[in-house]
């Protein structure tokens, strides 16, 4: 009997994050929001990727070397929302879109439930880089007791002001630049947008 309650919560987690295999193939929306993946934990400094063709998470490489940021660990757990691309041909990067949900940290390919309460405008080597900010739909997991762009503007303009600064720096000096903050609203439209049909 006691090994069912070790038992218990290791399936749990198990069914917590979606096989590899369908990440990609995961639907975005779900019944109360959108659902991401996560592809890099909060608190850490390791660039990592989910590979469609490999079907894994992989650590990004350059140069033949395993990236890190050279820079503050990532603020939030950072990843894709499912079935979206930004297509090349219409002014994207040709990746999924990308999301930072303001959680604690949870394990590499957890697929969330979320709520977009932002969207940050990028220039990145040339091209827009829409960052979806998010919460979990679960209030209980939330760092910021928000629900849309005007809770994070009225009372946790610093925190907006810090992941800003974060994705302005990260890459280092003069790599990217703002193009401007945009609501909930806007968030969802933005992943209307780019969603897989």
């Amino acid at each position: 009997m006691k090994y069912l309650f070790i038992l218990l919560p290791l399936l749990a987690a198990c069914q917590q994050g979606a096989t590899p295999s369908a990440n990609y193939k995961l639907p975005t929306f779900s019944e109360d929001g959108v659902y991401a993946v996560v592809e890099i934990p909060a608190g850490t400094t390791l660039k990592t990727e989910y590979n469609p063709s490999s079907k894994r998470f992989e650590p990004d490489t350059l140069d033949g070397k395993v990236r890190r940021i050279n820079f503050l660990p990532y603020l939030g757990n950072y990843g894709f929302i499912p079935s979206t691309k930004m297509d090349k041909a219409r002014g994207g990067d040709g990746d999924a879109l990308d999301v930072l949900v303001l959680s604690e940290s949870v394990t590499l390919g957890t697929v969330m439930q979320i709520l977009p309460i932002a969207a940050l405008l990028l220039l990145d080597d040339g091209e827009i880089d829409t960052k979806i900010i998010a919460v979990p739909i679960d209030t209980t997991k939330r760092i910021l007791q928000v629900d849309d762009f005007q809770d994070l503007f009225i009372h946790y303009d610093v925190a907006k002001r810090l992941i800003e600064e974060w994705f302005l720096n990260y890459k280092g000096a003069n790599r990217t630049t703002l193009i401007g903050w945009q609501d909930e609203v806007y968030a969802i439209e933005e992943i209307k947008k780019w969603s897989v049909k």
